[in-house]
This record gives structure tokens, C-alpha cells and sequence, in this order.
């Protein structure tokens, strides 16, 4: 049962009916009720729920807030309905549980929905309960965490449900950008139940019981023909690793709550506030583990590395919290501390399709800048890009309109931005990630840097074409000179040190400096302030 010190206990057997002339009898109808709300669904149904490896909507609370905390508002509301024998049945709640509490003493909205009753159905008074939990965390300046286990519209209703949902679409785009929002997708989310958590922040899904879709595998099969399963058209694998509805991945319940929890220490109660501040000393010395930099990047240019290795070393104690870790992994985005302080980090990952740019990556990455920038985050950018993906594939999807939005996200964020060039900073995706023509504050590169046009081998083939032919005619290892040209293409055009003498770069440092770099930058930053021109909003290409 849910802790909640302002409510009389619930546990045993509900009492027989006290003498409600007696203040005695009206506490004792209080308690009865009370037990009659947090009992609702009846033992059967919970057992069922736990046999599918599933909390209860108060249990997942339980998991997510801090002990006693919880404070349960509208626990004894009921539906309103009398068509089709609902008038038999009236559970208090009305299968959702709503309230505030605590996280890291942090204030909370919650909502979380009891699959135990009615499916977890979404109704007229459900859908009242969600709103008005949600109207509360705007009103106060807290983050708003729902719940979702539910079959969808409880079709008894009919349109006044579908209503419900509207309104809770238009809380959700009201407070985007004001409050955080995440969602976690304990159970069913189909039809227009996915489109609450799709306008959320984060979304948060459960290997194997968690399954969003707009239409099912039935409807898809009779209209389609097309044969396909639960799992596979909306399991939570296929929405963290293929369509990228989904931020996380979680084992199991458990797994799912602790990363929401996590998730919240890293961000602000709203955009008027600063995340929390943890305090720590910081020596700014370069130490025997950062020095590991300095051998990091190999000697070939298409010898890949884990560009995660970089950020632990950048953030605090190594923590590093990995968002949409399964899709686009190409680009690794996140959250970790710089001094006690948040910091959202985005960077090209070698160790998958070489760091290129594509349009998964792209959208990821620019929806994680604006989330950034509309909660005060700074942003710190590790590039090591060789170009955008090529293919028709790539150009027929729309990568010219759907990887601007990256340059649409940067252009527009007035939040601290730190860059760092670690390696290839190649053409049209050099411009891309964060660079100085965008508006990045701190631009700094490793020694192993190039910033060019193109790689060495692309331009010889351009550049150098009649030294090639003569090469060939003369029978000289054609090899050879090509790695030859190419190196001095590097050195002359491509090194780090001819976009320092430009100032396009702030500086040129060891690796073993990164750190240390990254520090002083965002303290130097740390009293920003920038502002676009007046306008109702921008037209980002969607």
C-alpha cells in the first residue's frame, strides 16, 4: 500500500458500516473508504497483474518516490456512467492514482494507471484526475512523471473520453519546455494513448510488457494482411532501437523507476530554476588517468574508438547517463556533471558507422539540444564526424530537411556551448556539431584534428588527380604517393592550427587537458546571457 501519513490507515478488513451520527462513526467511515479506495481492485486482479511480472499503479509509486512521501489527491472520485451495466460498478479512483511527492526531496506531480481496474481504461473522470494533476505541476514549477499501463479509451465513454485526451495533449505541449515530463510505459499504451508520452520529454519502456502502437497487430492483419506481433510492431526493443520512440530500455520495473529517478537529478524543477548543485572540490590538474587521452585516437584515420571513453574522463567521477543508448548509435547524448553541475554532452561515436551523420542521428541529437536549451543546460559537444551518410536511401527519406533540424537546434540554443574537435571535422557536418558559425561560445581541438572541406583520400582523388595518372604512367607505388598527398593535404589545409590562426578555434589543447579545458570554459560561461529576436516561434523544418 502506498505510504501517505495525512490518511488513516487502510490495512486489514474494512469495518461494518459505523453510526455516521457520531463523530467516532465518521472517522471510522473515513477509514472504511479509504481501504475501499487503495483495495479497489481486489486481491484476484492484483495477483494477476504480479503473475505478469507487473507492479500496481501504488507499488510503481512506492518504487519512484521517496519513502512516505506520496500525498494522494482524488482518491475518492468515481465514474459517471450508466451505459452498459457501468452503473454496477464504481470503483473509488477510477483506475488511475494521482498525486505529489518527493524524489531526492525533490518536489514531484504523479500519475500512475491501475491496469487492475477497467484495463486502466482512460475515462471522463480518469482523464479529469490526469489533468488536474498536470494543471498542479504547471501551476508549481514541478516535473511531471506519468505512469502508463492502460488499454486506451474506455470505449463506454465514447467521445467524452477521446475528449480527455485532447486535453491532456494540450497540457502536455503547454508545459514542454517548462516542466520535465517523462513517461514510463509500464504495460499497453495503444491508439491515441502514445501520443501523450510521444509529446513528453522522456520516455521510458519495459523489455517485454511494455508495447506501444497507433494501430494493433489485428487491425493491421485485416486491413494490410500483414502478419506481425505484439513484440515486434511495438515492444519496447523495437521503440528503443529501431523507431526511436523510446530513451531507455529497462530490465524490468525496478530498472525502469531507478533510471527516472536518476534522470531527475540531473534536471531543473522548470525552466525558471537551475538543476541542483552538487558540491564538490575540483583540483585543476591534469592526472595520470587523464594523461590516457593523449594515446587515445590511433595513427589511422579509420581506426575507430569509443568516444564514450572521452566523456568519462571529461565528467565527474566517470558518470555518464546515456540517453537513447540503443538507437542512432552513431551519436551518443547524455547527462553528466562538470563540477557538481549538469551538463547535457553530445558526441560522434567512431565505433559505429564510422561517427558519420544520418538522419537518425540527426534527430536525435537536435531534439536532445533542445531539451538543453529550453531547461538551461549547457551543452558540451565532442565531434569527430567524417561527413553525412550517403546513399539515395538517406536522400529520399529527406536528409537534406530532417538533418537541418540539427543545425536549426544549435542555431537557436543560447545556453552555454562548448566544443571540442577530437578528430574529423569534416564538410557540411563540421558545420553541424556545434561549431563556432552556429554560435558555440568555447570552440577547442585536439592536436589530431582536421577541419577541412573533405579527408585527405577524397581530395587527392580531386586535387591531385594529374600527379595520380603521372604515378601510374611512370609505374611509381601508386599507394604510396596517395598516402603521400593525402598527409600534406592534412597538414596544410585540414590541421587544426590554420582554423586557430582564422579563430575559428579558441585554442588547440593536449588531450590530457580536456577536463581541466571543459572546466574553465563553462565557468567562464556561467553568467551567459543571449537572447533571439522577438517572434512568436520559428518554423524548424519537422
Amino acid at each position: 500500500m502506498t505510504s501517505d501519513t495525512t490518511r488513516p490507515e487502510a490495512d486489514g478488513p474494512a469495518a461494518p458500516q459505523p453510526d455516521l451520527r457520531t463523530t467516532a462513526g465518521k472517522l471510522a467511515d473515513l477509514k472504511n473508504r479509504y481501504h475501499e479506495a487503495v483495495t479497489a481492485s481486489g486481491e484476484a486482479a492484483v495477483a494477476k497483474q504480479h503473475a505478469k511480472g507487473k507492479m500496481t499503479a501504488r507499488e510503481r509509486i512506492d518504487g519512484l518516490l521517496d519513502p512516505g512521501s506520496f500525498v494522494e489527491l482524488d482518491e475518492f472520485v468515481r465514474h459517471r456512467t450508466h451505459a452498459f451495466g457501468m452503473e454496477a460498478k464504481r470503483p473509488y479512483g477510477d483506475a488511475v492514482v494521482t498525486g505529489t511527492g518527493t524524489i531526492h526531496g525533490r518536489q514531484v506531480a504523479v500519475y500512475s494507471q491501475d491496469f487492475t481496474i477497467f484495463g486502466g481504461s482512460l475515462g471522463e473522470v480518469a482523464g479529469e484526475k490526469i489533468i488536474k494533476v498536470m494543471q498542479l505541476a504547471l501551476k508549481t514549477g514541478v516535473p511531471i512523471i506519468g505512469i502508463l499501463d492502460s488499454g486506451g479509451a474506455r470505449i463506454q465513454e465514447g467521445v467524452v473520453a477521446l475528449g480527455k485526451y485532447g486535453e491532456i495533449f494540450r497540457l502536455n505541449t503547454a508545459a514542454s519546455g517548462v516542466i520535465p515530463q517523462i513517461s514510463l510505459i509500464m504495460g499497453p499504451a495503444a491508439g491515441g494513448a502514445v501520443y501523450s508520452p510521444a509529446l513528453t520529454d522522456f520516455v521510458i519502456m519495459v523489455d517485454k510488457t511494455s508495447h506501444m502502437f497507433v494501430t494493433g497487430p489485428d487491425v493491421i492483419k485485416t486491413v494490410t494482411g500483414e502478419d506481425v506481433g505484439f513484440e515486434e510492431l511495438g515492444g519496447a526493443l523495437t521503440h528503443n532501437k529501431v523507431s526511436g520512440v523510446s530513451h531507455y530500455l529497462a530490465s524490468d520495473e525496478d530498472d525502469a523507476l531507478d533510471y527516472a529517478r536518476s534522470l531527475l537529478s540531473y534536471l531543473p524543477d522548470n525552466n525558471l530554476s537551475e538543476p541542483h548543485v552538487f558540491d564538490r572540490p575540483v583540483e585543476l590538474e591534469t592526472t595520470d588517468a587523464d594523461r590516457t587521452l593523449n594515446t587515445l585516437i590511433p595513427d589511422s584515420p579509420n581506426q575507430p574508438y569509443d568516444v564514450t571513453t572521452v566523456i568519462e574522463h571529461v565528467v565527474d567521477d566517470g558518470e555518464f547517463l546515456e540517453v537513447q543508448p540503443l538507437f542512432a548509435p552513431n551519436i551518443v547524448i547524455g547527462f553528466g556533471r562538470v563540477e557538481g553541475r549538469s551538463v547535457g554532452v553530445i558526441a560522434n561515436q567512431p565505433s559505429a558507422m564510422a561517427g558519420t551523420l544520418n538522419i537518425e542521428a540527426g534527430e536525435k541529437a537536435s531534439r536532445f539540444v533542445r531539451f538543453c536549451d529550453a531547461f538551461g543546460i549547457p551543452i558540451l559537444t565532442l565531434v569527430d564526424v567524417p561527413g553525412y551518410l550517403p546513399g539515395t536511401d538517406q536522400e529520399w527519406t529527406g536528409v537534406i530537411r530532417r538533418g537541418a533540424k540539427l543545425l536549426y537546434a544549435y542555431a537557436e540554443a543560447t545556453v552555454p556551448l562548448v566544443t571540442v574537435i577530437t578528430r574529423k571535422a569534416y564538410g557540411g557536418a563540421y558545420i553541424v556539431m556545434g561549431s563556432k558559425q552556429l554560435g558555440a561560445d568555447i570552440n577547442l581541438a585536439w592536436p589530431t584534428a582536421e577541419i577541412a572541406v573533405m579527408g585527405g583520400q577524397g581530395a587527392v582523388n580531386i586535387l591531385y588527380r594529374g600527379e595520380i595518372k603521372a604515378a601510374e604512367a611512370a609505374g611509381e607505388d601508386v599507394a604510396a604517393v596517395r598516402a603521400r598527398l593525402a598527409s600534406e593535404y592534412t597538414y596544410n589545409v585540414a590541421s587544426p592550427f590554420l582554423a586557430a590562426e582564422r579563430g575559428e578555434l579558441d585554442g588547440v589543447i593536449e588531450p590530457a587537458a580536456t577536463r581541466v579545458s571543459v572546466i574553465k570554459a563553462l565557468r567562464a560561461l556561467r553568467t551567459k546571457r543571449a537572447e533571439l529576436p522577438p517572434k512568436k516561434h520559428g518554423n524548424i523544418p519537422l
